[in-house]
């Protein structure tokens, strides 16, 4: 049968009979149809002109794609190169493979095995919050001489007054801005230190370096990107080298309470009743022998 793409000797002038492959002919009816049916469709959404031109190229594919194989099948014939020519085969390797410790009831190991409690990620928060709270004061006080600063600077993401506040409007004290910042800061400090404790499970070792240096060069590249498309004037005023700072402090001290929690196995390694939820006796003596 042409087209099974099995070889075949051809002759040729001289004596040498190259070896062939019969494959099928390469067409773009296949496409044109699958383009008109996509018109079709369109169409119930747009204008009827649409289904029309549809039908017509969907027609004409499906035609052209039958002439293409029917009464006599299109095909080309592909030399093949010399047998000393061709890539050897590849000879298959004796190293053998490490295979994963099936877990508890015989299911396939999923990892992470052991993931560390959301309470960690809580407490990493609060502490890194904390750590970087010290680092943006101490930049305050130093740089800025008013400790009001760093607060009122992180307000102003949801007071746009003071985005817009010149230099001594955010060294004084505003008891509005206090109280934004805090909740801003303990926020964001909670759901960054939730997101380490899920994150660093499924992570290489060197937990310190991927939360307390990589993670927080990630995020800060991020967050400089966004704020200076969305608030530049914002941006402008950010210290970004001790906002990195900080940001490391954060993670050094999160990360350090993250890793030191007791990990918790996940539900894998639970048996079927109970990831299901079901409450079962289990099984008596005379069948636990049975399959």
């Amino acid at each position: 049968m042409a087209g099974d793409a099995s070889p075949r000797a051809s002759a040729k002038p001289g004596g040498s009979q190259p070896e062939l492959l019969e494959l099928p002919a390469p067409t773009a009816w296949p496409m044109a149809l699958a383009f008109g049916v996509t018109l079709i469709f369109g169409g119930l959404v747009t204008n009827l002109a649409v289904s029309l031109v549809g039908i017509v190229v969907s027609l004409a594919g499906a035609i052209g794609w039958w002439c293409q194989v029917l009464p006599v099948e299109q095909i080309e014939e592909i030399a093949l190169p010399p047998v000393a020519e061709r890539l050897r085969p590849i000879a298959p390797s004796t190293a053998p493979v490490e295979r994963f410790r099936l877990g508890k009831a015989g299911h396939r190991v999923r990892y992470p095995v052991e993931v560390h409690p959301l309470s960690s990620g809580i407490k990493g928060g609060i502490v890194g919050g904390i750590a970087m709270a010290v680092v943006a004061l101490l930049y305050g006080a130093i740089f800025q001489r008013s400790i009001w600063y760093p607060i009122n600077l992180l307000s102003a993401v949801a007071m746009p007054s003071m985005a817009q506040a010149d230099v001594s409007q955010l060294r004084a004290f505003s008891g509005t801005a206090l109280i934004l910042g805090i909740i801003a800061h303990g926020a964001i400090s909670i759901l960054a230190g939730l997101l380490y404790a899920v994150i660093l499970p499924m992570l290489p070792k060197r937990h310190t370096l991927w939360g307390g240096l990589i993670a927080p060069l990630l995020w800060t590249g991020f967050l400089w990107a966004l704020l200076g498309f969305i608030n530049p004037a914002l941006n402008a005023r950010v210290d970004w080298g001790w906002f990195i700072a900080s940001q490391i402090a954060f993670g050094l001290a999160a990360g350090y309470v993250v890793s030191r929690s007791h990990p918790v196995a996940t539900m894998q390694t639970w048996p079927l009743a109970a990831r299901a939820g079901v409450q079962a006796a289990g099984p008596g003596p005379e069948e636990e022998g049975k399959p």
